[in-house]
């Protein structure tokens, strides 16, 4: 017979030994569960809520508004002080139809102009079209490269964005607690001969604007006059909410940007048209790179600079604008090897965690653009 004492113990422990492998199991599954569910794949670009803040839409058509719908992006759409664009009241209206017909979907930054630069009514007009700009809902000013390298005083000295004369102009926009988008410069390849810039898009770019290929005009401002008086601005101004564009003209090392971001704690930068240099940058030394965006996750916005003008041809536009979203997506987002037409070379996605992905693409953009998200607008 069997001892009625020693097979209740020996159940006990088939139970106990049962209930310890069902802990593991359950364990071993949420450790999975957890790691799977840390990263982002490439069928999550639809479902992931982001924003692109630098694109300049200068017509007034919906279908970008749709491509917005469809990959769950909003924009920021940039008014710019070029010639090669409407006149700057002209991109303001467009703006404003676009941001109150899709408050959604858009909002938008004004900018000002230098045309009557030097003379004594320049500030009043730049002040007064701020503040109506302000009043009618835009959430940041664009300050483009033409100071710094157009813009000439009058005895044809040019004129930085750290003269004075900014000042006032910079002290308003701070008082509005509004963001300075700052394109200032160019890309360091700008300076090299275009058989030694880095990336085709720049050889493209510069050949075709030679006016902004510095290499043919050594006699102006330097690559370090441009970062140096964009610097000294923001020694003078330390409160104001301030956005580098374009990887703050620092893309070529994440290194020197790192530098420039501890030293200013109110400067953030976006991505427009530099995250392919941050892929070039990955070829060599991925680590580097995935290491820079995980400490300044806080620091950097998702931005494309794509461009909508009344010659695009908007459905062409519109596939080229998805698939550069679904690229830039994939480098982030996952560790697939990639390949990209601006260089000949191959590298992998930096897999950035989900955290980092939503800091990236949307919560940066609701820190630095106040109102990005929902802005009231008047007529």
């Amino acid at each position: 017979m069997i001892n009625l004492t020693k097979f209740k113990f020996l159940i006990l422990c088939v139970l106990f030994v049962f209930l310890q492998n069902c802990k593991k199991t359950k364990k071993y599954s949420s450790v999975e569960e957890n790691s799977t569910s840390g990263f982002y794949t490439e069928d999550d670009l639809k479902t992931v809520e982001k924003y692109d803040t630098h694109v300049h839409i200068n017509v007034d058509d919906t279908t970008f508004i749709q491509l917005a719908n469809e990959d769950n992006f909003r924009y920021l759409t940039v008014n710019v002080n070029t010639s090669d664009y409407p006149h700057i009241e002209d991109q303001r209206s467009i703006s404003l139809r676009l941001a109150k017909a899709y408050p959604d979907r858009l909002a938008f930054a004004t900018t000002f102009t230098v045309k009557n630069w030097g003379k004594d009514e320049w500030q009043i007009q730049t002040l007064d079209y701020l503040k109506e700009s302000f009043e009618k809902g835009a959430i940041a000013v664009k300050i483009w490269k033409n100071i710094g390298m157009e813009l000439r005083d009058k005895s044809g000295k040019f004129v930085m964005i750290d003269d004075s004369r900014f000042d006032p102009i910079l002290d308003f926009i701070e008082k509005n607690h509004v963001t300075v988008i700052g394109h200032l410069g160019e890309p360091r390849n700008a300076w090299m001969p275009v058989d030694q810039m880095t990336i085709a898009g720049d050889k493209e770019y510069f050949s075709e604007h030679p006016q902004y290929h510095m290499y043919l005009h050594p006699e102006d401002p330097s690559y370090e006059d441009q970062i140096n008086a964009r610097n000294n601005m923001l020694k003078k101004h330390p409160n104001l909410r301030f956005v580098g564009a374009h990887l703050g003209s620092l893309e070529w090392d994440v290194d020197e940007l790192a530098k420039c971001l501890d030293k200013f704690p109110n400067m953030a930068v976006d991505m427009a048209a530099r995250i392919t240099h941050l892929q070039f940058q990955s070829v060599k030394n991925p680590k580097k790179v995935r290491d820079f965006l995980m400490k300044y996750q806080n620091r950097i916005i998702y931005a494309t600079d794509h461009v909508v003008t009344p010659t695009s041809n908007l459905l062409v536009l519109k596939k080229s604008v998805h698939d550069s979203w679904l690229s830039d997506w994939r480098f982030f987002a996952t560790n697939d090897e990639m390949n990209v037409l601006d260089f000949d070379k191959t590298f992998k996605g930096l897999k950035l965690p989900r955290e980092v992905i939503d800091k990236i693409y949307r919560e940066n953009a609701e820190k630095w653009f106040p109102g990005i998200k929902n802005k009231s607008l008047n007529p």
